[in-house]
Order: structure tokens, then sequence, then C-alpha cells
């Protein structure tokens, strides 16, 4: 149920009727003539019954209105056009007597008219009703952006618990083959993979990272690989970054890596090699991915996995300006990622 009494929703309708009042104070001092002070005690002393008359029409009684009860707003109708307009001349008449208002007074034996309260109290109630559908509808604004905020943050810690677990689960997959084939080279994959699990855990909790931490753990993986391939396979791994410290989502660029050794190198009986480039200038990143498969006769379609499908949601959440292509040609996979970086939403 709605609290009677808002303070902060409250604050609005005081500062419209804090407006109401100088309007009012200009009005009198220039058209009536009247002494300064006395039009800013009138003023102040009417626009107080305006405000809280107006903040339990807009905030107390509209807000419950319903169809179904529409009888209920039809009975209510006539009472706020009493408040409006013989309350509020019994208002003016109270300020008379604590000598706080002239405004609205007849003279002994004069025939009360509320006409003359009607065209400034009615004028102000639907100043008061358009400033509350703005301030509303601002509000609802703001709250459904933040809602679409928080929820694209949800979004991407998701992608980002999937993308870690299956980018564990082949290293370990790659560990454990050579741990089956007793290769002295277990224990150094062991210890690369424990670095990573560090980065992972410690370092990748943030939005973005320098992309020189980036890089680190894509040599890691990379080394990582190697440890299960012989001399065969061929690996070119460059960069070229005009600032290392540029911010970048954490583990962004390891899907297309991943994604070179389980699903080529790995499939590739002849000659297997992946050449992998980056490039950052001015704000614009390339990421070239390139790795040997089998030749196909199947259609050229490529299939997304889970990682590739995680990191196109991503671009999607993080980036208004980007590409991703895959590309799958006879023996050759390509991956082709470009971003500008400023355009991060």
């Amino acid at each position: 149920m709605k609290a009677l009494f808002d303070i902060q929703r409250f604050k609005l309708y005081a500062w419209v009727g804090l407006g109401l009042a100088c309007m009012c104070t200009i009005q009198e001092t220039s058209s009536d003539h009247k002494a300064f002070g006395q039009a800013v005690l009138n003023c102040l002393w009417l626009t107080i019954w305006l405000t809280l008359v107006n903040y339990l029409l807009y905030e107390y009684r509209v807000p419950r209105l319903r169809w179904r009860r529409f009888y209920i707003g039809i009975l209510l109708l006539p009472w706020y056009l009493f408040l409006l307009t013989e309350g509020f001349h019994l208002w003016a008449e109270l300020g008379y007597w604590l000598h706080l208002n002239t405004d609205y007074i007849d003279p002994t034996g004069k025939w009360h008219n509320i006409h003359e309260e009607a065209s400034f109290s009615i004028p102000a109630t639907i100043i008061f009703g358009l400033c509350s559908l703005i301030f509303k509808h601002v509000r609802l604004t703001q709250t459904a952006q933040q809602l679409r905020i928080d929820k694209q943050a949800a979004e991407l810690n998701y992608l980002k618990s999937q993308t870690n677990p299956h980018f564990l689960f082949n290293t370990l997959n790659n560990i454990y083959s050579l741990a089956r084939d007793k290769s002295d080279l277990a224990p150094e994959s062991i210890l690369r993979l424990s670095k990573m699990l560090r980065y992972m855990l410690y370092e990748t909790g943030g939005s973005y990272i320098a992309i020189e931490q980036d890089l680190k753990i894509i040599g890691d993986y990379i080394e990582l690989e190697k440890l299960r391939y012989d001399d065969s396979l061929r690996i070119n791994f460059n960069y070229d970054v005009e600032d290392m410290k540029q911010a970048l989502p954490p583990l962004l660029l390891i899907p297309l890596v991943e994604n070179a050794f389980k699903h080529g190198v790995s499939e590739t009986r002849y000659r297997p090699y992946v050449d992998i480039h980056l490039s950052v200038k001015n704000r614009q990143l390339a990421f070239f991915v390139n790795n040997s498969t089998e030749e196909s006769t199947e259609e050229t379609t490529v299939k997304e996995n889970i990682g590739l499908s995680n990191l196109r949601r991503q671009l999607e959440l993080l980036y208004t300006d980007y590409s991703l292509a895959v590309l799958r040609e006879p023996s050759v996979f390509k991956a082709t990622l470009k971003i500008n970086l400023s355009s991060h939403v």
C-alpha cells in the first residue's frame, strides 16, 4: 500500500508550489501594485493550500482510481472542486485572520464569487498535474534504463561464467591427455594452468583489463597447447599494439584462439598451423585467427559453438561498432574480429 505522505515525492510539489508563488508575486507587484513583502506572504500562504490539495489528488487519489470503481472518481470530483474553490477561499480567510493574507477577501456584505478562486486554483492544478506527469515519466524512463543496464550486466556475468568453465574444461582435457600418456610435460602444463586460474580468479573480476594482460594469458594458453603437439605444429602469434594499457574486456579474445586449436589443429593430420595477429591503432582493434583444418566438401556455413556464440553476444552487449566474421574454406578456417574500442556501451 502506498504511503499517504512521501517526503521525497512531496519535494516536487513543494518546488512547483514555490514556482507558482514566485509567478504570483511578480503578478501582484507588477499588475496589482502591492507591496513586495505583502505579495510574498499572500502567494506563499495560498500556494501552501494548493500544494497540499494537489499532492493528495495526484499522489494518493488518482493512482488508486480503477475502471471498475470509476464511480468513486465521479463522487470525488465535486469534493476536490470544493477544495480548490470554497476550501481555497476558507484557507484565504484563515490567512486573513492570521494577518498572512489579503487576497480573495470579500468586503463585508458582498456576496462571495468562487470564480475568482477558481481562476487561480484550477490553472495551478493543471500545472501541478503536468509537472507530476513529466516527473513520473522521467523516473520511469530512468528506472527502465537502470533495469536494462542491470539485466545486461547479469547476462554478461552469466556469459562469462559459461565461457570460463568451457575454457578450463578444454584445458583440463589437454592436461588429461598428457597425464594419460605419462608425459614429462604434464607437470609444466599443470603449472601453467595454475597461473591461468590465478589470472581468471583474481584479475578478471572487473569489466575491463589492460590489453597486455589478455595477451599474456593468450601466450600462456598457446604454450600450454604446444605441449600436446610435436614440432609439426607451426604457430605464429604476433601483435602490433600502440598502447598496451588500453582497456579490453577480460578473456574477450581467447575464444577465437581456443576455437583454432580445439576445432582446427586437433582435427588436422597434415601440417597443422595457427596464425594469430592482433592490431590496435587509433582505438581500432583487429584480431585475425587463421588455422588449418581438414579439407571438406560440406557447405562452408559455420555452425558456431558455445565459445563463438557467447563471444558474439558479449560483443552485442559491450560495443555498438564491431564485426565478427568466421569463414570456412578448403583446408583453412578464418576468424576476423574488428572492434571500435571507443564504441563501448
